[in-house]
């Protein structure tokens, strides 16, 4: 009897540390990219244009993409997007992959933290369903970067989507035609709870999330807030 109620215990144990250690690798994520954010916003001089975040559709940030392969090089990594809602405030963050060629990175770099830029409807309708292609179902241009950028950003840039990296302490506007985004199912299960959809999550019926998806959620607010017109 004892020996027939050992595999029973031992799989009680499991199930019980399982759920403790559920999301903390997506917790950990949510927080590189609030890093991220952070860090790259710190100096306006050499950042994303206010007003390019101020008009922003949706955000996502994808820490540490690293280079893979050696003969037809690569790039993967992993992170978070929210989207911006009709009343005007930032949606829980979804989990994503960014998968793709031998984009625009410095030669020889191996990682690199990438920001994506939403201008329009059409590329975040796209992340909704699942995945797409940069360039391919939404266009896609290395985006401006500090004040200097700012006066001509509206009339100067007109991709949907404006995409950033930084390697080696430097930011700068990146090329990812071909780039492959994919909302990661299994990521938002973790974090949210099995058979969460994205759409689900960008409407607010997935919860709040965790502290550090909240965390994520409130930088981006504080980066993306209007600022009053100048006095004429």
């Amino acid at each position: 009897m004892t020996r027939l109620l050992l595999p029973l215990v031992a799989l009680l144990l499991v199930a019980m540390v399982v759920p403790a250690n559920a999301g903390q690798v997506e917790n950990a994520r949510a927080e590189n990219a609030s890093r991220v954010l952070t860090e790259i916003l710190r100096i306006p001089e050499e950042s994303i244009p206010s007003r390019l975040l101020e008009n922003a559709q949706a955000i996502a940030v994808i820490p540490n993409v690293i280079k893979v392969g050696f003969v037809a090089g690569g790039r993967r990594g992993r992170g978070v997007i929210a989207i911006r809602g009709q009343d005007g405030t930032w949606t829980p963050p979804s989990f994503i992959t960014l998968t793709g060629g031998s984009f625009g990175f410095q030669a020889g770099v191996q990682s690199a933290d990438v920001i994506l830029v939403f201008r329009s409807a059409q590329g975040v309708d796209s992340i909704i369903k699942g995945k797409f292609t940069l360039g391919g179902d939404a266009s896609v241009a290395a985006g401006p970067v500090g004040r200097s950028a700012q006066a001509s950003t509206d009339e100067r840039l007109k991709a949907e989507i404006y995409s950033y990296s930084r390697a080696r302490g430097l930011f700068a506007g990146v090329a990812l035609d071909g780039t492959r985004l994919a909302i990661d199912n299994r990521s938002n299960e973790a974090a949210y709870g099995a058979g969460t959809t994205p759409r689900a999550i960008f409407e607010g019926r997935a919860g709040r999330g965790s502290d550090a998806l909240v965390a994520f959620r409130d930088r981006l607010e504080e980066a993306t807030v209007k600022q009053p017109e100048p006095a004429k």
